[in-house]
């Protein structure tokens, strides 16, 4: 799944075509401003709704191990958080990952799980998309911007849905892992890759965190 690095890509290649090279640079330069200026938009009140296995597994990719304090306070903003959804499977004998949940609970985050089905060839799977279109459409009327953490394109009507009824959809994603539809549907696109040195730990002295 390929995609273009910001939601304005359509408006980019329309100018790129029409503008002088000097307005090109122009155009630029407020893309990145904009991108910048992240956390200093009237946002309003803020719901964070985070698929926990898309973001691990983009975590792996990019080589870090996500610090969710950080997270949490680098989506958030200036604005104020009216909730933080956090979705994943869960095995119920494992005991280090149900430690983890409850850290997650007491910081801020509110844990939403389904125990993971078994395949036939061994492997463990598990769909929360339902759960998640479900609260961001629950919510919709106490929230004024969505913060997807996930590049699912099953979650694309969703946020079109909640587009629909005047909500501001924010995707944070990884480029790689995320779908063309999804990214279109929402009004704003941050990769992962280039905000991962502020949601990362600091890996300790003598210590690859991964």
């Amino acid at each position: 799944m390929w995609y273009e690095s910001n939601l304005r890509s359509v408006s980019y290649w329309k100018t790129l075509s029409q503008s002088s090279e000097g307005e090109l640079e122009n155009f630029q330069e407020e893309l990145a401003e904009e991108r910048t200026s992240f956390n200093q938009l009237n946002r309003g009140r803020i719901a964070v709704f985070i698929d926990g296995s898309n973001l691990f597994y983009a975590a792996l990719q990019l080589g870090i191990e996500i610090n969710y304090t950080k997270l949490l306070r680098y989506l958030t903003g200036n604005s104020k958080l009216l909730r933080s959804f956090f979705y994943t499977g869960v095995d119920l004998a494992n005991d280090k990952q149900q430690s983890f949940l409850l850290w997650m609970r007491r910081h801020g985050y509110r844990v939403v799980t389904k125990e993971l089905t078994q395949l036939t060839d061994g492997s463990k799977k598990v769909d929360l998309n339902v759960e998640i279109a479900i609260d961001m459409m629950t919510l919709v009327n106490y929230y004024d911007t969505a913060v997807l953490v996930s590049g699912d394109g099953d979650l694309a009507y969703a946020v079109n849905a909640v587009s629909y009824q005047g909500v501001r959809v924010e995707v944070v994603s990884l480029r790689s892992m995320t779908s063309d539809i999804l990214i279109n549907y929402a009004d704003y696109y941050i990769d992962l890759s280039e905000i991962k040195e502020q949601i990362q730990k600091v890996p300790r002295s003598g210590y690859l965190s991964t």
